[in-house]
């Protein structure tokens, strides 16, 4: 017997949820840059939220689009630094403290570099985007981000 609720059978109830959950599964979590003007840049990112993800980084990865990124949450503001090791894409690194405002950005990383390069300030949030893609899009220290669908 299939039970009715309104006008929409069981069946059909639960064939909408999982219509719509896995429609919202298509948005992968992004940060925003955004400045008086409007939006400055959208970046979809990974997110690097644990010991093993953040060790790892984007290492090894040869390409990166210009609307993506990693962004490692750190479980509090420290002052992060990074190296290149075995990464062979040149990145901007962005540093953001808790509020997540901009403290400091590493423009044009070395790829391979085991030089450890950071910003000499706390930082809880670090986002990794394509090298270049900080200037280009005008993002400089004291602008604030925004996240979307970051756990």
């Amino acid at each position: 017997m299939e039970r009715r609720f309104g006008r929409m059978s069981a069946r059909a109830l639960v064939c909408a949820l999982l219509l719509a959950a896995h429609a919202g599964c298509n948005h992968a979590p992004s940060v925003v840059f955004e400045g008086p003007e409007g939006i400055r840049a959208t970046f979809r990112v990974e997110v690097a939220d644990t010991v093993q993800e953040r060790r790892r980084g984007l290492m090894y990865r040869r390409e990166l689009r210009t609307d993506e990124g990693m962004l490692f949450v750190f479980p509090g503001e420290e002052d992060q630094s990074f190296w290149m090791k075995n990464t062979p894409v040149s990145l901007d690194i962005i540093f953001m403290d808790r509020r997540r405002r901009v403290v400091g950005i590493i423009h044009d990383t070395v790829p391979f570099s085991t030089r450890s390069v950071g910003v000499g300030v706390p930082s809880q949030y670090v986002l990794e985007v394509r090298a270049g893609l900080a200037r280009r899009n005008g993002i400089v220290a004291g602008d604030v981000a925004r996240f979307n669908r970051v756990p």
